[in-house]
C-alpha cells in the first residue's frame, strides 16, 4: 500500500480557496467511485510543512489512473509519499489549449473556472460516458452559458461545446472573446454568426466556430464544433436534436444578483425556469448522459431541485460525496450542485 498527496492549485478567489480542500476531497470521492473502481482509501486534508494537501492511500495507480487524477480541478501536482520525502508524478491533463483561454476573461458575476471545471467533471464522472474521458470528444451543452466560461472550459478538454443563452450581450461578449482569443493565438477556426430562422420567424442569432487542436487535424477537417445560440433556453429542442447532447453542464442564475429568465419575463426564483426547462434538457441528453446544476440553496433547497428534476424523468444522484459539495460563495450565496442522470 502506498500513500499519495496532491497538492491543491492556488485560487485567487479568497472564500473558494478556504473551501477548495473540502470540495476536492468531494471530487476526487466521486472519481474514486466511477473510474478508479474504490481503489482509494483514507482519504484525508492533511498539512505537510503547513500546507494543506489532500493525501489517500491505493495499492498502486496505474498510468491510466493518473490520467484521471490530472483533470481533477484544483490539482497543482500529485506526489507519491516516501517516508518524509514527497516524489513527484508526471500528471498531464487533457488541456489542450493554453490556460488563459480559462482565465483571462474578467467581468462582473463570472463563475470561478475551478469550480466550473469541477461542476463539469462530476457531471462526467456521474454519467455512462466517464471511462471516456480520456480518449473520446464528448459533446457538452450549457443551456445557460452567460459569457461561455463552460463552453471555454469544454473545449480546453478538445471536446465539442454548446451553449444557449437568451443574454444578447453576453453573446456578443463571447463571440468577440473568443474569434480575438482564436486569433492571437494563431489557432486555425473559421467562424460565423447567423441568424435562425424557421417557417420565417426568427429563432435567435448563432454562433458557429470550427476550431483545429493542431493545424494539422484542421487541414485534414478535423476540427472541435463550438456553437452559441442566443435564445431562450426553452427552445433547446429547436436546436439540439434528441439524444444528441453527452452531458449538460449550467451555472444557474442564483436569484440575488440576476434573476432568471423564462420567456422575456424576469423570474426571481431559478426554479420556475427549471420546472420549465428540464424536462426539454432531458430530451437532448443521451441516455445514460448526465445533467449537472450549479445551485443556489437559499434561493431552492436541494430537495426541491432534485424533485424537478425527477420530474423530468433523470434519475437524481443523492448520496455520498455529493452531499459534500456545498460552499459560500458571498453572505447572500450557499452554492451546491445536484446532480442527476437519464436512464
Amino acid at each position: 500500500m502506498a500513500d499519495y498527496a496532491l497538492l491543491i492549485l492556488p485560487s485567487t478567489n479568497r472564500v473558494y480557496a478556504e473551501a477548495s480542500v473540502e470540495l476536492t476531497l468531494a471530487e476526487l470521492q466521486v472519481f474514486n467511485q466511477s473510474v478508479l473502481d474504490s481503489r482509494l482509501g483514507d482519504l484525508a486534508r492533511t498539512e505537510l510543512g503547513g500546507v494543506p494537501y489532500v493525501t489517500f492511500t491505493a495499492d498502486t495507480l496505474s498510468d491510466t489512473d493518473i490520467a484521471y487524477l490530472a483533470n481533477l480541478s484544483t490539482l497543482y501536482a500529485l506526489f507519491r509519499v516516501d517516508g518524509k520525502l514527497l516524489e513527484p508524478l508526471h500528471a498531464h491533463r487533457l488541456d489542450a489549449f493554453d490556460d488563459d483561454l480559462i482565465t483571462i476573461q474578467k467581468y462582473q458575476g463570472k463563475t470561478n473556472e475551478l469550480f466550473t471545471k469541477l461542476l463539469l467533471n462530476v457531471t462526467l464522472m456521474s454519467s455512462a460516458r466517464a471511462h471516456d474521458m480520456l480518449d473520446h470528444r464528448l459533446r457538452v451543452l450549457d443551456p445557460m452559458c452567460g459569457r461561455g466560461t463552460t463552453l471555454n472550459q469544454v473545449i480546453m478538454y478538445g471536446w465539442d461545446a454548446a451553449g444557449i443563452d437568451i443574454d444578447q450581450k453576453d453573446f456578443e461578449a463571447y463571440a468577440t472573446f473568443i474569434q480575438t482569443w482564436l486569433k492571437r493565438k494563431r489557432v486555425k477556426h473559421q467562424a460565423e454568426i447567423t441568424r435562425v430562422r424557421r417557417d420565417k420567424h426568427l429563432l435567435g442569432r448563432k454562433l458557429q466556430v470550427s476550431i483545429g487542436l493542431s493545424k494539422e487535424s484542421y487541414k485534414a477537417g478535423d476540427a472541435l464544433a463550438l456553437t452559441y445560440i442566443n435564445a431562450d433556453t426553452v427552445k433547446t429542442r429547436e436546436f439540439h436534436r434528441a439524444d444528441s447532447i453527452d452531458l449538460i453542464v449550467t451555472d444557474a442564475p442564483y436569484g440575488v444578483q440576476h434573476g432568471s429568465r423564462a420567456g422575456q419575463a424576469l423570474q426571481r426564483s431559478p426554479l420556475d425556469l427549471l420546472r420549465e426547462a428540464a424536462p426539454i434538457w432531458a430530451q437532448v441528453l443521451r441516455p445514460g448522459g448526465s445533467l449537472g446544476i450549479a445551485w443556489n440553496t437559499n434561493v431552492a433547497s436541494r430537495a426541491d431541485a432534485l424533485e424537478v428534476l425527477a420530474d423530468a424523468g433523470l434519475d437524481p444522484i443523492d448520496h455520498g460525496p455529493y452531499r459534500s459539495l456545498a460552499h459560500r460563495v458571498d453572505q447572500a450565496i450557499l452554492r451546491d450542485i445536484v446532480i442527476a442522470r437519464r436512464p
